[in-house]
């Protein structure tokens, strides 16, 4: 047998150890500090919209943005980055890069620099679920792979409401004359060169060393993965699972990567629009600024709850139906939130919704790397992850006008409409995906 088949049948045939975990939890702490990231620019959505620090439209509109149109740029070069080099080197370049750009935004004294460097940290923060994803595919066993990465997904959700929490904490404080929101771009950044070092010290993909001829140093790893402590056994059919054919056609090439496109695309007019723009929706609806912190803090914990309670199912229910399932689920929640007014609404359905966004997001991204083999998954995932990150570079340029102009509703209908989509093409053009099933 080829070197990368036997090494892809010992990885498929493990059990979960101990190794297994710590590998996640690392990439988990560095997923939190990415969305750290996403959870601040909501923060300075509501803080930039509310005296004495509005923003004009225009300004307000393209500071939401430039993450995104850094993230167009980053994802794809990134992606090709860790196929051709390796994920390792990757995941600890982001992090380390975003550590660097988000402590000089957190002190930059110009609105325009403060642009371009939110427009450099979308770089990393565009780049790293995609690689990270593609890396945990690479080596978590079929049986626990869902699991696992929604648990590290739910985990890192911890960091959204915690940062902004803590950005209303300090709003009135202002330690050391510094405003709120400054601190918490300082405070990930400490935590993202923290985790960046970690990440350098995490183990190769067996997987992408193999594909890439490294037989030696494959089986290393492989060995170390195989005599750490087993914590759960692997499926009992897992001795005689043979990883799954990626020997596709040109055609089928182009319509799988074409569907990624489609449903990346739509993904974020929901998933980024309702998170990014949520904190303006409240304060058009007539909320106070710290109110608007509190009921978006509260709502964000909808992440961790989702991914958890998925965690436990997702590896038992086929891709493409959890998928389907997420998208009708936001549509019905994102027009009920757009017709409430009550704080106790606005925060349930506000919650509903992230903890159906929180299953979506992971599950599309497992979905994406599961449908291509080692040798080009993040190159594959990360370019139509950087069609993402266009789409959610477009959402507050065309969002936030028709906010202000046609209001609430409108707003949310086109999130709705994206959502359906969304759904259509996972059930009309959609393979069902390899839930618990070994990948190439």
């Amino acid at each position: 047998m080829p070197v990368a088949g036997q090494i892809a049948g010992r990885l498929d045939r493990l059990g979960l150890t101990s190794r297994h975990v710590l590998i996640t939890l690392i990439c988990a702490f560095g997923f939190g500090f990415d969305l750290l990231e996403v959870a601040l620019g909501n923060a300075l959505s509501a803080v930039f919209s509310a005296p004495p620090s509005a923003l004009p439209r225009g300004q307000l509109t393209l500071l939401l943005s430039s993450v995104y149109i850094g993230a167009i740029v980053g994802a794809p070069l990134i992606g090709w980055l860790a196929d051709r080099y390796g994920r390792k080197p990757a995941l600890a370049g982001i992090l380390l890069f975003l550590a660097l750009s988000s402590g000089l935004a957190g002190l930059s004294q110009d609105t325009r620099l403060l642009i371009l460097l939110r427009g450099l940290s979308g770089l990393a923060i565009g780049a790293y679920p995609p690689v990270m994803i593609a890396y945990l595919t690479d080596i978590l066993p079929p049986r626990y792979r869902g699991s696992l990465v929604l648990l590290a997904a739910g985990f890192a959700s911890l960091a959204m409401p915690l940062a902004l929490f803590l950005v209303r904490w300090l709003t009135p404080l202002a330690p050391l004359g510094l405003e709120a929101w400054r601190w918490g771009f300082l405070v990930g950044a400490a935590g993202a060169a923290v985790i960046g070092v970690l990440c350098a010290l995490l183990p190769e993909s067996p997987r992408w060393l193999a594909a890439r001829g490294r037989r030696e140093k494959a089986l290393f790893l492989c060995e170390q993965l195989e005599t750490s402590t087993t914590l759960l056994p692997a499926a009992p059919e897992a001795a005689e699972a043979a990883p799954q054919s990626v020997e596709l056609s040109a055609a089928e090439v182009r319509k799988r990567s074409l569907l990624l496109a489609g449903l990346y695309f739509f993904a974020p007019w929901a998933t980024v629009g309702f998170v990014l723009l949520s904190g303006a929706v409240l304060i058009e609806k007539g909320f106070r600024l710290s109110d608007t912190l509190l009921y978006v803090a509260v709502a964000t914990f909808g992440p961790t709850i989702g991914s958890v309670l998925a965690a436990f199912v997702v590896d038992k229910v086929e891709r493409r139906t959890a998928l389907a399932l997420c998208c009708g689920g936001m549509a019905v929640l994102a027009i009920v939130y757009a017709l409430c007014g009550t704080p106790f609404w606005l925060m349930a359905v506000g919650t509903l919704f992230n903890i159906l966004s929180a299953i979506y997001t992971p599950a599309l991204v497992i979905y994406a790397a599961e449908l291509f083999g080692t040798g080009r998954r993040a190159r594959v995932t990360s370019s139509a992850w950087a069609i993402n990150r266009l789409a959610s570079a477009l959402v507050p340029v065309l969002l936030l006008p028709v906010l202000h102009q046609q209001g609430v509703l409108a707003m949310f209908t086109i999130i709705a409409a994206a959502l359906v989509i969304s759904l259509l093409l996972v059930l009309v053009v959609g393979p069902k995906g390899l839930a618990g099933k070994a990948v190439s």
